[in-house]
């Protein structure tokens, strides 16, 4: 019997592959987010063996090898599939179910569907008199019938079993949308709607899957937003709001704000890479989703005390995965929402082209807890700022900071600089052995020795890989488009990749490399992973599969005399998905 999907998932997040890797090679930080150290499956001097903590993946530019943390422990233990889930489940203090049926999968698929006709249902509700609540609300909010379409907002009836029955009819039991989180159950007998007299925002995941919702009340009472309980497709702390919407922004950054109607504010003023974090601070979890799409974060919440204290936090996890990141100081207005609607959205450009680099808002927040002018407390300051910029990698802006530092507590340029580069000296002493500050050090580089799939067809190769590379990143494409069939594969290797993605996909199952141990071999899964290395542009993800779909249908029935290399590089100058990395 298989594993249940839902296990090896909550097994997956539980076992981090930094802290499963780090039990047998010696990582440093390299370069960008990933970690490297000398590979354990083959014989070098220089560290090649890349660990991705926001892709939770690894991969060995030298051998090639390549996958999750379950590939992984089958690799370096040898142990066969379900024994390395066992091997995994008892470090991680989870007990491996022992009889397994696919009625979780199922479970699932039924959940999303549910979760699917409930957000068609509110959104069906803005044009009836339950609705009138809501477009009033959403009136005074100044947002657009546009916008509203496309967040899918809705109206939850103030009514006591509406959804209910509507679900009902619609052949959904009591006890799916209790399961659900949608009603709930009376302390008498039968059930309620959890969502009344609401604002309803849909919570999509990237994936183009309804996974919960969050409510806005439209009246008195608490709370006044209320999220979708934990079930078993939403985990509030590990999705975004608006992810799905932002993902394709042409931006180059993310821009993460405390609530829903800042983020839809914000995309109806055009700035359409906001997100928000689902009634909590930021999470690890959300940050490594967000290190999916971007390298930069622009922090925009609330410029009260919670606000600042929440950006700080933020700041220390998203520097963590080596993203780049800004802070935007609002002054005038406490969020967003109300900064675009008083001051109008070219004063937020403004606003943005002028947000603080996360180094310069550390250093002017932390000099706020101080008088400048007093010698003592000037001594305070610097103690701690010089923690900040000793942490510096690049002796350039260490030096830029020290004369920044120097210049606001009104010392020397040089003895400021002195002390800074002491402390950095003394943090690296406590680095972990020189084989770590060397990893740090060199610079990435494909090694010559890692294995290439060899292809009869080389120009339908090149479209046959983009296919499976956009599927990985983003499988709402393969219900969105029709694909080709699995017959128009040239290459056997990437013909079997495309069916186990297809399949999972059909299955509203992770095609996460991370979740992949059981279904691919290990040659396939590294395979994948070299594939999902080479960049890719999302922000025109649909154009990009049809470009790649007729590329496959263009080269059927022929080779090509020009090397896969060659053909890469002739189908990236063309301007279309594939781009330089």
């Amino acid at each position: 019997m298989p594993i249940p999907e839902k296990f090896i998932e909550e097994l997956v997040e539980r076992s981090d592959i930094v802290d499963v890797v780090s039990s047998y090679v010696r990582l440093g930080k390299k370069s960008g987010a990933n970690l490297f150290g000398l590979c354990p499956f083959h014989s070098e001097k220089t560290p090649s063996f890349s660990v991705s903590p926001d892709k939770q993946i690894y991969h060995c530019f030298g051998c090639g090898k390549g996958g999750g943390v379950i590939s992984f422990i089958m690799e370096i233990e040898n142990l066969g599939y379900r024994d390395a889930v066992a091997f995994l489940a008892r470090r991680a203090g989870m007990t491996l179910p022992e009889e397994t049926n696919d009625a979780e999968s199922r479970r699932r698929a039924r959940m999303l569907a549910l979760n699917k006709a409930a957000a068609r249902f509110f959104y069906s509700q803005l044009s009836t008199e339950g609705g009138r609540a809501a477009c009033e609300y959403m009136a005074r909010r100044q947002i657009s019938p546009e916008v509203a379409r496309r967040f899918g907002l809705g109206a939850a009836p103030d009514s006591w079993d509406s959804l209910e029955k509507a679900m009902r009819a619609e052949g959904f039991t009591d006890l799916e949308l209790a399961d659900a989180g949608l009603v709930r159950r009376g302390k008498s007998a039968g059930f309620y709607d959890t969502f009344r007299n609401r604002l309803m925002f849909p919570v999509i995941d990237v994936r183009g899957n309804v996974i919960g919702f969050s409510g806005r009340i439209l009246g008195d009472g608490e709370p006044k937003y209320m999220n979708s309980p934990e079930t078993l497709v939403f985990n509030k702390s590990r999705n975004l709001f608006a992810l799905n919407l932002a993902k394709k922004s042409k931006s180059g950054y993310i821009l993460l704000t405390e609530g829903n109607i800042d983020v839809v504010s914000l995309h109806q003023a055009g700035f359409d890479s906001a997100v928000a974090s689902l009634g909590t601070s930021l999470t690890a979890e959300q940050a490594r989703l967000i290190s999916r799409y971007t390298n930069e974060v622009i922090i925009a919440y609330d410029s009260d005390g919670a606000g600042l204290k929440a950006s700080q936090r933020a700041i220390g996890i998203l520097e963590k995965l080596d993203l780049k990141v800004r802070v935007l100081r609002m002054t005038g207005a406490k969020d967003p929402d109300e900064f675009i609607k008083t001051r109008g959205a070219e004063a937020f450009r403004k606003l943005l082209e002028g947000s603080e680099n996360q180094v310069d808002y550390r250093l002017n927040t932390l000099a706020r807890n101080y008088d400048l002018s007093d010698t003592e407390q000037k001594l305070a300051f610097l103690d701690e700022a010089y923690d900040i910029v000793a942490r510096l990698p690049e002796s350039t802006r260490r030096e830029i900071y020290a004369a920044k530092l120097a210049a606001m507590v009104e010392v020397k340029e040089q003895a400021v600089l002195t002390d800074v580069e002491a402390r950095h000296k003394r943090l690296l002493r406590h680095a972990r052995g020189s084989e770590q500050r060397e990893a740090m050090r060199v610079e990435k580089r494909p090694a010559s020795g890692e294995k290439k799939p060899r292809y009869d067809n080389l120009s339908s190769a090149v479209g046959e890989e983009g296919v499976i590379r956009l599927l990985s990143f983003e499988p709402e494409l393969g219900v969105k488009l029709e694909l080709p069939g699995e017959e128009e594969f040239t290459a056997p290797a990437l013909r079997e990749i495309y069916h186990v993605l297809r399949e999972r996909i059909a299955r509203h199952e992770s095609v996460n490399p991370a979740m992949l141990s059981g279904v691919l071999s290990s040659e396939q899964l590294s395979l994948l992973i070299s594939l999902q290395d080479k960049p890719e542009r999302l922000a025109n993800s649909e154009q990009a599969m049809r470009d790649y779909i007729r590329k496959i249908r263009e080269s059927a029935g022929g080779g090509s005399s020009l090397s896969l290399r060659e053909q890469a590089d002739k189908y990236r100058r063309s301007g279309k998905g594939y781009k330089d990395g």
